[in-house]
């Protein structure tokens, strides 16, 4: 039986305005497939729009619907963006977000090792952050915060660290790189992530994992 990947998330994890086979999660379970890796098409747990609270809630209505194993040999979070979005406290968002990462190691055994914590894309650098007339600087600020607040939290619980960051700043304005909405990833973008993705989801998989 292959084994398991649940992927947690928001409309980066779901891949908003494209289609199914274009997700990182998919992309990244196709890799690990090429490589004779065991791995199952992810079950993905995300909704566009989603802050951590609605997350977790979200996690909660996909269980009583169908009951998520304890047993994944991967899981991945990707959270964030809409609290930034939304313009909630930073402090409040490390409590959250340090409650969804317990979560996901829950749903791996209880090993935080096969937890994979990927850093929210800047959105300010995309044609929609422009059209609306948004600071990029602020963004870029805000995103920064909240990222080194989900890097501190992963290197704490003992989960791997995925810094799409840099790659999504450079290249997330390039009309190529952007679903057709000018905010959300195209799947091009997607694959950038899933490669850096990965090392750790191999070293995963193969057990040999260390943060």
């Amino acid at each position: 039986m292959a084994q398991g990947f649940l992927a947690l998330g928001d409309s980066y994890t779901i891949g908003e305005g494209i289609a199914a086979d274009g997700r990182w999660p998919v992309q990244l379970a196709a890799l690990l497939r090429a490589e004779g890796l065991d791995v199952g098409q992810p079950r993905i747990i995300a909704t566009t729009g989603w802050t951590t609270d609605e997350l977790d809630a979200g996690i909660d209505a996909a269980h009583a619907q169908a009951p998520i194993p304890a047993d994944h040999a991967l899981v991945s979070l990707l959270a964030g963006v809409n609290d930034q979005y939304r313009g909630l406290e930073p402090d409040g968002f490390r409590t959250r977000f340090a409650a969804l990462l317990r979560r996901a190691a829950g749903f791996a055994g209880g090993d935080p090792a096969r937890v994979l914590v990927l850093a929210i894309p800047d959105w300010g650098v995309t044609p929609f952050a422009f059209a609306q007339g948004r600071d990029r600087a602020l963004v870029a600020a805000q995103i920064d915060a909240f990222n080194a607040i989900c890097r501190e939290e992963a290197a704490r619980a003992g989960a791997h660290w995925v810094d799409i960051g840099p790659v999504s700043r450079a290249r997330g304005a390039e009309p190529g790189m952007l679903a057709d909405d000018g905010l959300h990833p195209s799947a091009a973008l997607y694959t950038l992530w899933a490669r850096l993705a990965l090392p750790a989801a191999r070293a995963i998989l193969q057990g040999r994992s260390t943060p």
